[in-house]
């Protein structure tokens, strides 16, 4: 399966999932969230959510902070920018499609970047880490990644091909990991077990504490 087939299967299956995708996810992830962007303003008020689905984290964020989000669903961005209008959230300054393996931002544009459940469903991590590199000023990285059992695997690979007949490739399962990583001279943030160690490393990321899930 190609990457460009891999990305039509998760744009068609987020399409399925943005009416009721706040229903599942929003008092489940809310805990972790919340912690996610408390990490990124931390480091500044200029923050990339990459990956902002249905927007669920934007209504965290205090009103000195300036938020661009990008995903690569229409559908799920137009849920977002619902939220944005009806709440008011002027510290939203954009919602864009984008692939967060080229990311349309100039160097050193955030002062973080939060990526939530993302960094398991792209086709190219390695490649999604070097981006978020590049546009991010000396800063963290806020990942939250949940760990999942081969049933869930299999549930989310099914999610992913309905109707289609195709399945994701097994890179592309959960890594079964949560947490925060940071980034080159950002103060220290927990993280759970191991995150794709060599990709992280390779694109200048470390580790500053581990911590047992």
């Amino acid at each position: 399966m190609t990457d460009g087939t891999t990305t039509a299967l998760m744009r068609k299956a987020y399409a399925r999932w943005a009416p009721i995708y706040d229903l599942v996810y929003d008092k489940l992830t809310e805990p972790a969230a919340r912690a996610a962007v408390n990490a990124a303003v931390a480091c500044g008020p200029r923050v990339l959510e990459a990956g902002v689905g249905t927007g669920l984290s934007l209504g965290y964020y205090p009103s000195h902070a300036e938020v661009y989000g990008v995903d690569l669903s229409e559908d799920m961005l137009r849920r977002a920018q619902e939220k944005v209008e009806k709440r008011g959230l002027t510290h939203v300054k954009s919602l864009q499609v984008m692939d967060v393996t080229r990311l349309g931002f100039p160097d050193e544009s955030f002062d973080a970047v939060t990526a939530q459940f993302i960094i398991t469903l792209v086709p190219e991590p390695e490649t999604a880490l070097a981006e978020f590199a590049r546009v991010l000023k000396p800063g963290v990285v806020a990942m939250r990644i949940f760990m999942f059992a081969s049933q869930a695997k299999e549930d989310l690979h099914a999610f992913a091909s309905d109707e289609t007949g195709s399945k994701l490739p097994a890179k592309y399962a959960p890594w079964g990991l949560t947490g925060t990583l940071s980034s080159r001279e950002a103060p220290p943030h927990k993280f759970s077990r191991r995150v794709i160690e060599q990709a992280i490393t390779t694109e200048g990321f470390q580790l500053w504490r581990m911590k047992k899930a």
